[in-house]
């Protein structure tokens, strides 16, 4: 049965709304929180502080649920979000520039060939998503004009690579032969020993690199950070750890895969090594999630999927200089 859309809810409708299911809030704050993030998307951070019956949530807060805590944690996802996406822009522009090389060793236009993929590559549809980028890009790109008057619209790999997304991007990774695949991760500093896995996860590993899957979650929580969604709590499509777990620097990710943002952060950890060597962008992880986090009322890293003893890992243990 199709049920009937709630009525728009005014500011003080809101506000006793949460009072009376158990919310302790001062009330000039909250309506001026209320005013310029909303009632529907903070509700996505109360919610997990609503009484839990049986597997569903009822609409009461259980005790000592505070308006102040709720705006806490929105503000470090939203810090969360802001870190996460300077690392990815690194991250992506660090695949654009090998993938650049990688490709153009064949020719500016060897992209158009599919002789230079994998059988199993669907080159047609990612050219069919190239071209609608590249038409997107048309208005507002002067490099993309250029080549439009110039060269007949043929854009080298290099030029186009910049008008797509890091999903794109992703894509045409995945659609390398694996030879290449591998030699672009090791540049990345991924080095995977074959020897520590089963045959079979070997195997898998020679025909498609771990970082496949990687990079296509990096992708989608690229994309989450981007459109300002929630990132704390969510789950993204899980990629497998056993491959990545045999580098020393990622042992702490989850046994079998991860699906939180806590293995998202530990590979983005390792790759910025070498897409931006010196940086303390763990270390500015590590802080905010000390500092911003840990201390709030109810909530427990590993709704991030962060192991227990996290903080005694190596890997996050340095701090901003």
């Amino acid at each position: 049965m199709t049920r009937r859309v709630k009525p728009y809810g005014s500011p003080d409708e809101h506000l006793a709304k949460l009072e009376q299911r158990g919310m302790t809030l001062e009330r000039e704050f909250a309506a001026q929180w209320l005013g310029s993030v909303g009632y529907y998307r903070l509700s996505g951070y109360w919610y997990p502080c609503r009484v839990l019956n049986g597997s569903r949530r009822g609409d009461s807060f259980e005790a000592g649920t505070s308006f102040a805590d709720v705006v806490a944690l929105y503000e470090f996802d939203r810090k969360l979000r802001t870190l996460v996406h300077d690392g990815v822009e690194r991250v992506e522009v660090m695949l654009r520039t090998r993938l650049n090389e990688s490709v153009g060793a064949y020719g500016a236009l060897a992209y158009l060939d599919r002789a230079h993929f994998r059988p199993t590559f669907d080159h047609a549809a990612w050219l069919d998503t190239v071209q609608r980028r590249v038409a997107r890009s048309r208005r507002r790109n002067d490099a993309v004009r250029h080549h439009d008057e110039h060269y007949g619209g043929r854009l080298p790999i290099w030029v186009l690579s910049e008008v797509l997304d890091f999903a794109d991007v992703s894509r045409l990774y995945e659609g390398l032969p694996a030879r290449v695949q591998w030699e672009i991760a090791e540049q990345f500093g991924v080095q995977i020993d074959l020897g520590a896995l089963s045959k079979s996860q070997a195997d898998r590993a020679k025909k498609n690199h771990p970082l496949v899957r990687w990079f296509e979650q990096l992708a989608i929580v690229r994309n989450t950070s981007a459109h300002h969604a929630r990132l704390w709590n969510r789950s993204f499509a899980p990629a497998s750890t056993a491959a990545l777990r045999t580098v020393p620097a990622l042992v702490s990710l989850p046994d079998g895969q991860s699906e939180r943002v806590y293995g998202a952060l530990c590979v983005m950890g390792l790759l910025l090594e070498a897409a931006s060597p010196g940086t303390t962008w763990r270390a500015k992880v590590r802080e905010l999630v000390d500092t911003s986090f840990a201390q709030l009322h109810g909530r427990h890293v590993g709704e991030m999927g962060f192991p227990e003893a996290w903080c005694d890992d190596p890997f996050w243990s340095r701090r901003p200089q």
